[in-house]
């Protein structure tokens, strides 16, 4: 007998060893808080993600990148680097046997720059050796000549520029119109609002592994949240047809959207191809920074009209985001910004007018929340203001105009799905506020949490606390016409359940959810998730709550179908339907109790499976005037926040924030209530502290240092107060994505608390310290 010994130099004997009595299976199901599936291999440290990948034969990769934003190439020289010890192959645009360009939305991107850099850090050229330290001396070997171009780095100045690109600097304009554009409000409010380069910020840094094949095609291992978009666009750029190039999914360490941009995979199968070995590409914290996308810059400019009452009669915007270099998906976020520009509230008349434009600033795509976080930010403004104006409460002048389902957007789209924003700003303000430091006649100042850290340099005096609000709201699922479709398979063998479906677990929990689908449908209690690649039919990105939807409803309409094939038999030879017998705690029964038989039984000998398909209803995209029914649901979230502020130096501590949020249905709470909590810890960084600050197009600081991450410190009590479970009827459980939309409302529920305890403007975000300092005469 084995077992572990504890400190006193005993033996231990598990639980399950000869002799012992098993104890209950675990609970199960949808609604319960199961664990995820690999929280133990992550956290013993053996969770296998594609940094830690090896091969025989193994090579490493290095890319050389730009170190200018805009520039035209003279000339490239690799004849010092290819003859180098230990170097195998150097590529470089010239060496792109297909397609030299590629792009999530639009094709505009080369794989490596031919005669044009466009941003700073764009890759040049790639090198292959036998120690990662020789491929990264061989591309700094590399000599380039470059004639360096003035940037456009104002995305103003981008309407008037020469064209950065063949498709010109404009990517998309949209210019939404509905209502009457004569009416005039008897209040009227303006603002000018900007908000910063955010980056994703993953753990773990771009990496992956190029396997060739002997068929002449390659295996690419590597961290995807879309692998057959990526194994397209790999095939298309190698000259390969899609069959021989498979993309196999690894561990995923973090994901908001970065891992969606392929422009680190590429080359790595170039090198592969090229050299007849496997190519190992594990990215510097400072390469991810200048590879990946980031949130798009923006600049809003908005004008609020209002009746003496405070209700909302009309709303113009101007909306300009900054793409960067490419396309990316600026017109996906640019439909969104225009869509929600007036947040969750009834507004008769709407003009907006948005912009994507192409600059020299470093890429942007998509981020959780793109768009809508940008115009939350002002739209939230403004209602500081139109209050401050009015002489209202903040949060009664919100209540007075809030959205309800059967509403209308902006768009002309009725909203058909729950849409109880009253309940929810109702949550968070009626929720009582943290005390006050002074409140307790006995705490001592020096116990005081200054803004700036446990150990705020500030004055006491000087601390003013603010209290404010935020109602955000987002998309789930692709919009105007996207084909979101996804495809999985269950099968059932010896009581135990296999799914395979491609839809990637990028920590949004759909293998846990997967698991607990098949377990409430069939009963099994042992269910393994197979591993993602491209050999299994597509499921589309890992986005806006897709896999919960679309993956889920396609899991839980191939478990149904097993389930029927399990039943038929025992339904038949009882003279009954199937929807006469119900499968519960691993026992199938029948309505009258004749049939009582356990769920193990009836699967002995058995191998069931089944394949499905969810589709959700078509959207269409959005026409000349901004109108369309483009979005499949929505989904809502109010946030209070409290902070205090040292008015002198600019400094702020979030005390409190307070969230209720439409969730449609918990599936699993635990898991469901971390996400919420993770989505508003990613809004205080972009509130506070995230910018990727450029010099004329030239990143600053690509470093964890440089760039300022939200640490445990930062982080307040989070306090989710209400989780309202209106079942959205046309999605599959009825439950609805809830990782986005806190991401975009804590920011704006933050700049409202600083306004409230500062009484400045605060159009920016981050908040820079000077936004936040009252003058002498102001105090």
């Amino acid at each position: 007998m084995t077992g572990t010994a504890d400190g006193h130099g005993a033996t231990t004997v598990p639980a399950t060893a000869v002799g012992a009595v098993p104890g209950p299976p675990a609970p199960h199901g949808l609604g319960v808080s199961v664990p995820p599936l690999d929280s133990i291999a992550k956290t013993q440290g053996v969770f296998p993600y594609a940094a830690d990948l090896w091969a025989e034969g193994l090579l490493w990769a290095a890319v050389l990148r730009s170190p200018h934003p805009h520039a035209r190439i003279v000339a490239i020289d690799t004849t010092a680097a290819a003859a180098m010890p230990g170097v195998r192959t150097v590529v470089t645009h010239a060496d792109v046997p297909g397609d030299a360009a590629h792009g999530r939305k639009v094709l505009d991107r080369p794989v490596f720059a031919a005669e044009l850099v466009r941003h700073h850090g764009e890759p040049i050229a790639a090198v292959a050796a036998d120690h990662p330290d020789t491929a990264r001396l061989a591309a700094a070997a590399i000599a380039v000549e470059y004639e360096v171009l003035d940037p456009v780095t104002d995305p103003e100045q981008a309407f008037s520029a020469e064209p950065l690109h063949p498709d010109g600097n404009l990517i998309r304009h949209i210019p939404l119109s509905y209502g009457d554009p004569s009416v005039v409000g008897d209040v009227i409010v303006e603002g000018v609002y900007r908000i910063g380069r955010q980056d994703p910020a993953p753990i773990g840094a771009e990496a992956g592994l190029a396997v060739p094949r002997p068929d002449g095609g390659v295996e690419l291992y590597t961290a995807s949240t879309d692998p057959h978009a990526d194994r397209d666009l790999a095939a298309a750029c190698y000259g390969l047809p899609p069959e021989l190039v498979k993309v196999v999914v690894t561990g995923v360490p973090g994901a908001m959207g970065e891992r969606e941009d392929a422009g680190m995979l590429l080359p790595l199968g170039l090198l592969a191809l090229r050299t007849g070995h496997p190519v190992k590409l594990a990215a510097t914290r400072e390469e991810s920074f200048l590879g990946h996308a980031h949130r798009h810059p923006t600049l809003l400019r908005y004008r609020h009209h209002a009746d003496a009452e405070g209700t909302l009669l009309k709303v113009e915007a101007q909306i300009l985001l900054d793409a960067g270099a490419y396309a990316d998906t600026s017109a996906d976020a640019l439909a969104a910004a225009v869509s929600f520009a007036c947040g969750p509230y009834v507004v008769p008349h709407a003009f907006i007018e948005g912009w994507a434009v192409r600059t020299n600033n470093p890429p942007s795509g998509h981020v959780r929340g793109e768009g809508a976080m940008q115009v939350c930010a002002a739209y939230e403004g403004q209602m500081d203001k139109l209050a401050a104006k009015l002489g209202l409460d903040p949060a009664e002048l919100r209540m007075r105009n809030v959205m309800a389902t059967g509403d209308l957007l902006p768009t002309g789209q009725t909203v058909t799905c729950p849409a109880p924003v009253a309940d929810l700003l109702t949550a968070v303000r009626d929720e009582p506020l943290p005390a006050l430091p002074g409140d307790d006649a006995d705490a001592d100042e020096s116990e005081w949490l200054l803004p700036g850290g446990p150990d705020g340099a500030g004055d006491p005096q000087a601390v003013r606390r603010g209290v404010g609000y935020g109602l955000g709201m987002v998309h789930m699922l692709g919009a105007e016409g996207a084909d979101e479709v996804s495809t999985a398979t269950v099968k059932v063998q010896g009581s135990v359940a296999t799914v395979v479906c491609a839809a990637v677990e990028t920590g949004q929990g759909f293998s846990t959810l997967a698991r607990q689908i098949v377990q409430e449908t069939l009963g099994v209690e042992e269910v393994h998730i197979a591993p993602v690649d491209t050999d299994q039919p597509p499921a589309g990105p890992a986005a806006r709550g897709r896999h919960t939807w679309v993956s889920g409803g396609a899991v839980e309409r191939a478990a149904k179908m097993v389930r029927t094939q399990l039943l038929q038999p025992l339904a038949h030879k009882f003279g009954m339907s199937t929807e006469l017998l119900t499968i519960a705690d691993g026992k199938i029964t029948s309505y009258d109790g004749v049939l009582s038989t356990t769920v193990a039984e009836a699967l002995e000998g058995k191998e069931l499976w089944a394949t499905a398909q969810c589709r959700p209803h078509p959207t269409e995209p959005l026409d000349d005037s901004g109108q369309g029914d483009a979005y499949v649901g929505l989904a809502f979230c109010a946030i209070r926040a409290v902070v205090d502020v040292d008015v002198e130096l600019g400094a702020v501590r979030v005390v409190e924030l307070t969230v209720a949020q439409d969730v449609g249905r918990a599936l699993n709470p635990r898991q469901l209530r971390a996400r919420i909590e993770a989505g508003v810890t990613q809004g205080i960084g972009a509130a506070l502290s995230e910018n990727l600050r450029t010099s004329r197009g030239i990143v600053r600081h690509p470093d964890l240092t440089g760039y300022a991450l939200p640490t445990a410190l930062d982080v307040p009590d989070i306090k989710i107060v209400k989780l309202i479970e209106e079942r959205d009827v046309v999605a599959p459980f009825g439950a609805k994505a809830v990782s986005a939309v806190p991401v975009v409302t804590s920011p704006a529920a933050i700049a409202s608390a600083v306004r409230a305890a500062t009484g400045r403007p605060v159009g920016r975000l981050p908040i820079r310290p000077q936004s936040a300092v009252v003058h002498d005469e102001r105090r």
